[in-house]
């Protein structure tokens, strides 16, 4: 009964805040979210875009420009320059988001990260709920 409760716990606890903003109207903090995506190129984050949009993983992507980037890969420092996808969704579909985008990305280990979005225009939140389906 307890394993039970334990696995039932996310569930009963995304129900409760649906029906808490329902009630009230007020956006609850953390239930969208930002991803970062890095690509090596413009033609690899514009077509990581377009299958992430294409899914309905997202109600919006930015693509930044070239950066400079410096990190470590197998024991050796790197520089490179990468294009970053600000991916913006909710937060009950970054699993679903990181396991889509790993299996298209041609990186072996993609830079895929989320940030919870604690506030921001209610109008803009509530629009991301209208264009990303619920789970």
């Amino acid at each position: 009964v307890v394993t039970l409760s334990l696995l039932m716990y996310p569930v009963l606890r995304s129900l409760a805040l649906q029906l808490h903003s329902a009630i009230t109207g007020s956006y609850i903090s953390g239930t969208h979210s930002i991803a970062f995506i890095n690509c090596l190129n413009e033609q690899i984050a514009k077509d990581i875009a377009r299958a992430i949009m294409d899914k309905k993983l997202a109600a919006y992507v930015n693509i930044l420009p070239k950066s400079s980037a410096l990190y470590f890969w197998k024991g050796e420092l790197e520089e490179s320059t990468e294009i970053l996808l600000i991916v913006k969704t909710r937060t009950s579909k970054i699993g679903e988001l990181s396991n889509y985008v790993r299996s298209i990305h041609p990186f072996e280990i993609p830079e895929i990260i989320s940030l919870p979005i604690d506030q921001g225009n209610p109008l803009y939140l509530k629009w991301i709920e209208e264009n990303v389906p619920r789970d």
